[in-house]
């Protein structure tokens, strides 16, 4: 790569000394930060939910009630779609490594599928309008998500071409791809994704609680699909590694154009359906 740096020495090591993914030891067992930070995540989400349940007029107890359901379901869609993607450059060998959550490996949009799919059995049981409650876990996905990349900033993952940038971020030898072992400085891809999420976490609490727009139950969760996938759509195209392809584009690329558009279809149909005078036929 032009202008990046395609060598190692001491002084990287220096600038860019690793952070250990073990916090700290509770006797003989390890406290790694990405279960800390996932944990922040859930607390945080959880409360903030819970908040504009209320706000809504909504019992913010079922937040608390379904909040397992919905993170169980969130953790088994995103670690298969991970463990799929990645299968044969991370997991082919080691089969056994695909338990191994704590070292990080979670595919958002197959959370976003677990979470929809557990969230839509647990408002199907308690009788809750689901397209409300998708909206009231909007804003704490998207801020959940925008903390969860500093875990990849951990572990050392989720980072883009080489560069020589003045934001770089160093990776250690062992954490490099096959085929970049003798770069030194990468494109702070987890930064970069982490920046956005909080841009679209800003406009949801913005239009959902300080707009005067009237937004439909529906609304606040379509969004969401449309802003992180414009930005994921970008950020994939500097992502590096064993990655699927379908017709020769990216499948996380071609996931995120097809939420785009299709959910910026629906709202648009859904706002312009509201819009349209209703014809009253004269009684005969």
């Amino acid at each position: 790569m032009p202008g990046a740096n395609p060598t190692e020495n001491k002084d990287d090591i220096a600038m860019y000394p690793g952070i250990s993914p073990i916090a700290f030891y509770i006797g003989p067992w390890p406290v790694h930060w990405y279960g800390i930070i996932f944990a922040v995540v859930i607390v945080l989400g959880t409360l903030l939910a819970a908040n504009d349940a209320q706000r809504r007029g909504e019992d913010p107890q079922n937040v608390w009630d379904g909040v397992l359901i919905v993170i169980l379901f969130g953790l088994i869609g995103g670690r298969l779609y991970h463990v799929i993607h990645e299968w044969n450059t991370l997991y082919k060998d080691n089969p056994v490594a695909v338990f191994y959550i704590w070292n990080g490996g979670l595919a958002i949009y197959g959370g976003i599928a677990g979470g929809g799919i557990g969230l839509a059995l647990f408002a199907h049981g308690k009788h809750l309008n689901l397209l409300r409650w998708m909206d009231i876990v909007a804003p704490s996905l998207i801020l959940g998500q925008a903390i969860g990349r500093w875990g990849n900033f951990i572990n050392q993952e989720l980072y883009g071409t080489p560069t020589n940038l003045p934001w770089a971020v160093y990776i250690d030898p062992q954490h490099r791809l096959p085929g970049y072992e003798n770069y030194s400085y990468f494109q702070p891809l987890f930064l970069y994704e982490s920046l956005w999420d909080l841009f679209v976490f800003g406009i949801l609490i913005y239009l959902t609680r300080r707009s005067r727009i009237h937004l439909f139950d529906g609304d606040a969760i379509l969004l969401y699909l449309i802003l992180y996938s414009i930005g994921r759509f970008f950020l994939e195209g500097i992502k590096i590694g064993d990655v699927f392809t379908v017709f020769g584009i990216r499948t996380a690329q071609l996931i995120a154009a097809l939420l785009i558009v299709s959910c910026s279809a629906l709202l648009i149909y859904r706002h312009r359906r509201a819009e349209m005078p209703q014809v009253v036929h004269p009684e005969t």
